[in-house]
């Protein structure tokens, strides 16, 4: 199993591979480094062409870099096509270097692991992979997200993410004003130029302190340009966060009729959602909760290990 995202990010790739890792018996592979030389190092030769030189039963890909023509069986999680169908919102060597090595990296696994169907349909439509070699595999919720414990003191709502361009930070700042709420923004600086200016940016946040804000928070506010999922809105309704998220995509298929779902590209609907999520919270937050339970790493880990069985 590739585990380099646990080493560059402790977003949802991050969690993905973590929990997996502990629950399946899988030999970890690793080429991290964030400097250019071993970006450079990683994606021209390490993913491409050392990865297939690999001995194993079966090679898990757990992004989708990895070998172009790879010598075992291999299966390649995708976690999204935002590079594809967004490139604009990506640093220019990520919208240069993907789009020309992804395609062929996923047609050649033996399976293909869609964290949504969303995701599965993108794969298919996108990069021309039948239906027959994806399996759908849902991510889980961590352990720390729960309505029980402590919740932050204040009055404000919530927003989750890495800053960059497609979390739409810009349009959610604009609507907790229209809508007269105080934002807290949680998030790893990115790229793009995202900014917070309008509201509190309080960084990166452990789990524990994360699952506490989400207790605190009157509503998460997640309207999302682009997901292959969206892990926040799952935690913040694990937490018993009334959730609004985007309509038309991931994050609605993993809300499950328990979210507000709002227009992410109009700042009205998004402040009408967040009106509305407030008016509606003890409902919403039975509905999260409820949703939330569907969701499990040890289901998405014996899933995970049948694909191993089928592609070996």
């Amino acid at each position: 199993m590739d585990v380099t995202p646990l080493r560059l990010t402790r977003a949802g790739t991050a969690r993905y591979v973590e929990n997996l890792r502990a629950r399946l018996d899988v030999e970890p592979l690793a080429f991290a480094g964030r400097g250019r030389a071993s970006v450079l190092a990683r994606e021209l030769w390490w993913y491409p062409f050392g990865l297939a030189s690999v001995d194993a039963d079966v090679l898990h890909c757990t992004t989708y870099y990895g070998p172009l023509r790879p010598r075992v069986p291999t299966v390649v999680t995708v976690h999204d096509l935002a590079v594809l169908r967004r490139p604009e919102a990506f640093p220019r060597w990520t919208r240069t270097y993907a789009p020309r090595v992804v395609p062929h990296v996923v047609r050649a696994a033996r399976r293909v692991i869609a964290v949504s169907e969303f995701t599965a349909s993108e794969i298919e439509s996108l990069l021309g992979v039948g239906r027959e070699r994806i399996r759908v595999v849902p991510n889980g919720v961590e352990p720390a997200f729960t309505p029980d414990g402590d919740a932050a003191a204040g009055d404000y709502v919530l927003a989750l993410g890495t800053l960059e361009p497609r979390k739409n930070l810009d349009r959610t700042i604009a609507a907790a004003d229209r809508a007269g709420v105080s934002l807290q923004v949680v998030g790893a600086p990115g790229w793009g130029g995202v900014g917070t200016a309008g509201a509190e940016w309080l960084g990166e946040l452990a789990d524990e302190e994360l699952a506490r804000r989400c207790r605190g928070a009157r509503c998460l506010v997640y309207p999302s340009l682009y997901e292959g999922f969206g892990l926040p809105v799952l935690e913040a309704m694990a937490c018993g966060t009334p959730v609004v998220t985007s309509r038309g995509g991931a994050t609605e298929e993993v809300a499950g009729g328990a979210a507000v779902l709002v227009d992410p590209t109009d700042v009205e609907s998004i402040a009408a959602g967040i009106r509305e999520a407030l008016g509606r919270a003890d409902e919403l937050r039975m509905l999260g909760l409820e949703r939330a339970r569907a969701f499990s790493w040890d289901t998405a880990a014996e899933r995970t290990r049948a694909v191993y069985e089928e592609s070996a």
